[in-house]
């Protein structure tokens, strides 16, 4: 089985598409040399393609979610975000002891910086992440706005740029391609 080396810290932000959609290549790429790859989705509850795919490509690749399907954070009320909040809390503690504990290869922590952004998480707490992470280990982090800390603290921000988009015309999420 291969291992890493050397490990980093990664990041996909930005306003454009394609961050979870890196972070999967990357984790199709890791498994495909035998790496053992855990995925952690925040914030996305609903059926999506790579769940299926992934599926395929277990015991290398294996995503994990914690969170009741409720709709969008902003949709919430407050009882509801304070459920959110303990079950992301959650998923923390599982990336946490992943790295503790050296259960994989790469850890994509996919859409953490949304969890971040509505107070589900703190930056203390990603950061403690980056700082327990195994020199072995591939921590991947997604989604947009990352605090400068972090940034600083990473080994390679990639920022997804919308130059042009057809959610514009109107087109809808598409099954297949979006999710």
């Amino acid at each position: 089985m291969a291992k890493l080396e050397n490990g980093y810290v990664q990041v996909y932000t930005g306003n454009g598409k394609g961050k979870t959609t890196a972070a999967i290549g990357q984790g199709v790429r890791s498994a495909g040399n035998e790496l053992k790859v855990y995925m952690v989705q925040f914030l996305k509850t609903f059926d999506t393609g790579e769940l299926k795919s992934i599926k395929k490509l277990e015991p290398y690749f294996q995503i994990f979610r914690f969170e009741t399907p409720r709709g969008f954070f902003w949709t919430l009320n407050d009882k509801e975000k304070e459920e959110l909040k303990i079950e992301i809390q959650e998923a923390y503690k599982f990336c946490y002891e992943a790295l503790e504990k050296n259960k994989c290869d790469v850890l994509i922590m996919d859409e953490i910086m949304g969890a971040l952004s509505n107070k589900l998480v703190s930056v203390d707490q990603i950061l403690e992440l980056i700082r327990i992470k195994p020199k072995s280990v591939e921590l991947i982090l997604t989604g947009r706005n990352v605090p400068e800390e972090i940034v600083k603290k990473s080994d390679l921000v990639t920022e997804m740029k919308e130059i042009k988009h057809y959610f514009e015309k109107g087109v809808a999420a598409r099954e297949g391609i979006e999710y």
